[in-house]
């Protein structure tokens, strides 16, 4: 399994009509353990997630079913590999 931290930034006129499916979405992939965690940036014009995924291909296959893609909120997104080594999450 890899990590990957992915940031989006928002289209503003669509976040707030789709923002509950999201948080939905997310809450169920954080209840599964694919995400550790997630949230918008203090100035709310994007956020950053946290995933856990077989590889970079799988965690496409995920991401491109946020309703946040699907309705056309993300207006940008990049995905990192991460490779956390210290901190109170890291096992």
């Amino acid at each position: 399994m890899a990590w990957f931290l992915v940031e989006i930034r928002y289209v503003q006129e669509k976040l707030d009509a789709v923002r509950p499916k999201h948080r939905e979405f997310l809450g169920k992939l954080a209840a599964e353990g694919v995400v550790a965690v997630a949230g918008p940036l203090g100035d709310n014009t994007g956020g950053i997630t946290l995933y856990q995924a077989e590889d970079e291909a799988a965690l496409r296959e995920i991401i491109d079913t946020d309703p946040y893609f699907l309705e056309g909120v993300v207006a940008e997104r990049s995905i990192r590999e991460f490779k956390p080594l210290i901190g109170a999450w890291v096992p």
